[in-house]
This record gives structure tokens, sequence and C-alpha cells, in this order.
């Protein structure tokens, strides 16, 4: 089970892109240790990603979002399949033009791969999200393509092709929650996350959970269209996993976010 999250942002939200995205971090940071990431771009700013070994509490405090950053992804993994040993199967993840951050568990990727003859981003990598952000890079997005998916799934992603825009597709199997303000969309795995957005943010965010095969495109910090797929309903996990992974991460960092926002409050 890990915990995906991301924004977009209108050039008018006031919105502190480094603080945002320390929130959702800590936020998320229960449902996994085993690696940690985000990825950010904006006008004028080359798509970024940053990922490492360890819980979100080795990086809350170093991690920084230019104020021209735009469009956000925020991923803590809890690994099922490709050792985070190998910082690429560590999320964002990669592939051709496409940089994403995945939840669930993806059954049939080897096969996926094969059938398209799509080969593996880097050398070594076995992790089984990069079916996903093969399949979307092929096929620019199209939601269909989502259907060839055997897995559970909640995604994420950006595509250098398109600047300004940001994909959010829910499966089956895994949480995803969608809060949209004034001049702001954001995504997370719990509606907890965006109640901590709009604590620490200072937003008011509209709340709901995305639907199962539901892709929503967001630019410039709203909503620009949703669109339907059909799931693959036939999978079932052999085993259920606990959304909570890692609460010592969860309350170390709620505890250093908490910190965070109060120094910026004094300083401002």
């Amino acid at each position: 089970m890990c915990g995906i999250a991301g924004y977009s942002l209108s050039d008018k939200s006031a919105v502190d892109q480094t603080l945002a995205t320390q929130t959702l971090l800590a936020a998320i940071s229960e449902r996994g240790s085993d690696a940690v990431g985000y990825a950010f771009r904006g006008p004028g700013l080359p798509l970024v990603v940053h990922k490492q070994r360890g819980g979100a509490s080795a990086l809350l405090d170093a991690l920084r979002v230019p104020t021209r950053a735009r469009q956000v992804l925020v991923h803590v993994r809890d690994y099922t399949k490709g050792h985070p040993s190998l910082i690429a199967n560590n999320h964002p993840i990669r592939h051709g033009s496409v940089v994403g951050v995945h939840n669930g568990i993806i059954a049939n990727d080897e096969e996926i791969l094969e059938r398209h003859g799509f080969g593996r981003a880097e050398p070594g990598m076995t992790v089984d999200s990069e079916a996903i952000f093969a399949l979307v890079d092929e096929a620019s997005s199209r939601p269909a393509a989502l259907e060839e998916v055997h897995g559970s799934m909640a995604a994420g992603w950006l595509d250098e092709r398109e600047a300004d825009v940001v994909y959010v597709a829910r499966g089956i199997g895994r949480p995803l929650w969608v809060g949209e303000g004034r001049r702001e969309l954001f995504f997370a795995s719990t509606r907890e996350a965006l109640e901590l957005v709009e604590r620490y943010a200072d937003v008011r965010l509209r709340k709901r959970e995305l639907g199962e095969g539901t892709l929503i495109v967001a630019g410039g910090g709203r909503l620009l269209r949703a669109e339907s797929f059909e799931p693959d309903r036939t999978f079932v996990e052999e085993s259920l996993l606990p959304p909570v992974r890692a609460p010592e991460e969860a309350r170390s960092c709620l505890a250093r976010l908490a910190a965070i926002a109060t120094a910026g409050a004094v300083a401002r």
C-alpha cells in the first residue's frame, strides 16, 4: 500500500508550493517508508524528479519546490515488486515522456510490456507500475489504454509533451480523493490529506472521492475534463494490505510539519 498525492495550481494561486508539498508528503507518510519522492514542473521549469530510499521524514525538511512550479506529484512507497535498492524502481517513475506515481499492484505488467514491445526505461527495472506509464505514454493518455491493466490502481502523471496538465486516474482497489479550490486542484490517497492541505495551505476545497474507472485532467488549477474507462474488475488481491504501514513516519512528519508551518507564520 503506497501513498500518492499532487496538485495543479493557477498562476494566481497564493498557495506556498513548498509548504503544500510538505503537507501532502506528511499526510501520506504513514502509507509507506521504503522510498519517497516528488516531481514538479512549471513555466520555464523543466520536469524535475527527486527520489530516495527511506521514509518521508528523511526528506520533509530538505524538500523544496520553486515558486514557479504549477504541477507537483508526491509518493511514498511500500514496495511489492521492484526492490527499492534500485532507484529506478521508486516513484515518480519515468517512461518515455511520462513521469508518474502509482498506488496498487499490477499483475500483468510483464505481459503488457511484452505485448507492446516496450523496453524497460532503465536497466534492471522490475517495478510493475512502469506498465501503466508505458501504456499512457504510447496512447497519449487516452483512458482506454488503462483497460489493459489487470490489478489495482490509483495513479497520477505528467507528460512532457503537454505543458500545464496533470492526469489523475483511479482503476479499482485503491482510494483516491480530489479537492477543488478556486485556483487549485489537489489529489491524494486520503480525504484526511486534503483536510490537512486546507489547514496548512489556507485553502478551501470541495472534496470528493474519485469513482472507479475515472480519469481526470487538470490544468491551471482547475478541472479541465473527466473521462471514463472500464477497469478490469476480475482482479482480486490475495491479501489486503492495511493503509497504515509506517505509523512512526506519520507521527514524526506531522509533528515536524506543525513546526515548519509555525516557523513560517512567524517569519511572515
